[in-house]
């Protein structure tokens, strides 16, 4: 039995040997060769014989004797696509065109193969087996010609996708309902049907040496500031990984501080928050194979914002802005404020709510810190059980959780009631965010601010402040100062911060991050209606 097992050791690691032999021997052939049986062996050799690849062989002239290779990948391409435009009409049109054994004539063939035979609209040659293998891998169909040494990469990409559906992770109540998809091409064509203009600029390369991810960047020329496309042009360039497999992995790579909690880069899967970001001057980075758009620069104004804003009137947009930032103080300041207040700082409370407050916490065991350290850890716990969870599950496990283990833990003494009513409170407040990444900043602060307020009281929670606020001034997105547009301090820019200003007051794009093309809209003269005679 040994003997046996060793036999097949030997055999396989004989197998082995020789193909990757053949592998390093054909990594030397960059070009096609004229013999398609050898460019057919080499490409089964470099993908392993791998059985999604399918290689089928025609005979074409008038004599028959030329061989035509059609090879795809089984569930990239468009089956029906490949049928009607290329193996019908190579079957049938291609016996029309005579091939004689002269160069001039093989040239002629070639061309009129390209030019005359295939009604495929998005054609290109090929003549190195690099150039092929991309093709190939991405869901073209490649054409080669038994005699010529250069091929057609055939575009027949047609593989499922979700499709356009409602946002996920954006809702709102009046809006556009469409988001991106995980297909590069459906989200450039939704940015195409909110911006109809000329100046709407495409780039696209691949990124990642195994995956070779299409990244494509999307700017309004005239508009957008050419320093800062040139800059994420760089940025991009320098990313040198094995593979993108998403957004996440590009918004790493190439943002302006890594040791920060605040997000400096936006994402999104709304078209129409990142059209209102080309039209401002924003550049957007889209990925294949992710619904979320990357867009920069990103302020910290813009993740306090919500595409619903500019659906609504001014004054109710306002309202709800202005109700963001107060939530992002009760997030961020609650329970540190309680354990301040309650540790060294007895007298800043009235004299009633202090003997309810000592009234409560007769029974508990720990001190305030500890007490809001187990609160909010396990609130923490349930939210991510709740978003990990099945959908229709995931809701119940939170209120039901929520319920139960705080009530069960005013009940065991282990924590008090108000405690739990400042828990609450802070993590409804974590929910108006309309960004899900700077609501994972403030949970991070949180717990430092719960321990500077623990052991500096009220001192080292203002202390804490000065140090957030020097941070974030600090910070830049791509050149651009992260708390534009209140340091450095733009009046113009002030219409669409904090406020929002109707519509017909905000003439001009921000100032720091356009600088070309500022005038958004001319000044109407508007006059007041005339009562009817």
């Amino acid at each position: 039995m040994k003997f046996i097992n060793k036999l097949f050791e030997t055999k396989n690691k004989h197998t082995k040997t020789n193909k990757n032999n053949q592998l390093e021997s054909m990594n030397v052939l960059k070009s096609l060769k004229s013999n398609l049986s050898e460019n057919i062996k080499f490409i089964k050799t470099a993908i392993g014989e791998s059985s999604d690849i399918v290689i089928r062989e025609l005979r074409a002239g008038e004599d028959g004797k030329t061989k035509i290779g059609i090879i795809y990948i089984d569930g990239l391409v468009d089956k029906a696509l490949i049928q009607d435009s290329i193996l019908r009409t190579l079957m049938l049109d291609i016996r029309k065109v005579r091939v004689e054994s002269t160069i001039s004539s093989k040239k002629k063939f070639f061309e009129t193969l390209r030019d005359f035979v295939l009604p495929e609209g998005d054609m290109k040659e090929i003549q190195d087996f690099e150039c092929l293998f991309t093709h190939l891998l991405s869901g073209d169909t490649i054409i080669l010609i038994d005699g010529y040494a250069q091929g057609f990469a055939a575009s027949s990409r047609g593989w499922e996708d979700r499709g356009v559906t409602e946002p996920n992770s954006q809702t709102v109540v009046r809006g556009p309902k469409d988001s991106f998809s995980e297909t590069l091409r459906t989200n450039t064509a939704l940015l195409r049907r909110k911006i109809k203009d000329t100046n709407l600029w495409i780039e696209t390369k691949p990124i990642g040496r195994k995956t070779k991810t299409d990244v494509a960047i999307a700017y309004i020329n005239g508009i957008a500031n050419d320093k800062i496309v040139e800059e994420v042009r760089k940025r991009l360039n320098r990313i040198d990984i094995d593979g993108i497999l998403g957004g996440g992995y590009i918004e790493e790579l190439i943002q302006d501080e890594t040791y920060t909690p605040f997000p400096t880069v936006y994402n999104t899967e709304r078209p129409d928050a990142i059209a209102a970001g080309l039209l401002e001057g924003r550049i957007a980075i889209l990925v294949d194979g992710t619904p979320f758009v990357l867009l920069v620069p990103a302020l910290f104004v813009h993740f306090l914002q919500s595409p619903e804003d500019y659906h609504q009137r001014f004054d109710i947009s306002t309202l709800i802005r202005i109700l963001r930032y107060v939530s992002f103080f009760i997030a961020l300041l609650t329970p540190s404020i309680y354990i301040a207040v309650t540790t060294f700082h007895h007298e800043m409370i009235p004299t009633l709510l202090l003997l309810s407050i000592a009234a409560q916490r007769e029974g508990v065991p720990f001190p305030a810190v500890v007490e809001a350290l187990i609160m909010e850890i396990t609130f923490e716990i349930l939210r991510e059980a709740g978003v990990r969870m099945p959908r229709p599950v995931g809701a119940a496990i939170s209120i039901v959780g929520a319920l139960v283990l705080g009530e069960a833990a005013v009940q065991a003494g282990v924590v008090s009631p108000i405690m739990v009513i400042v828990v609450s409170i802070t993590a409804i407040s974590s929910f108006v965010f309309p960004a899900y990444n700077m609501a994972i900043a403030v949970r991070i602060l949180r717990f430092i601010f719960m321990m500077l307020g623990a052991t500096f009281g009220l001192y080292g929670i203002v202390l804490g402040l000065i140090a957030m606020v020097l941070h974030l001034c600090s910070l830049r997105s791509f050149g651009i100062s992260y708390m534009t547009p209140m340091a450095p301090f733009n009046w113009n820019d002030q219409k669409d911060a904090i406020f929002r200003f109707p519509q017909w007051s905000m003439f001009y794009r921000p100032r720091l991050i356009s600088q070309k093309d500022m005038i958004r809209q001319q000044n109407p003269k508007v006059e007041k209606p005339k009562p009817p005679q």
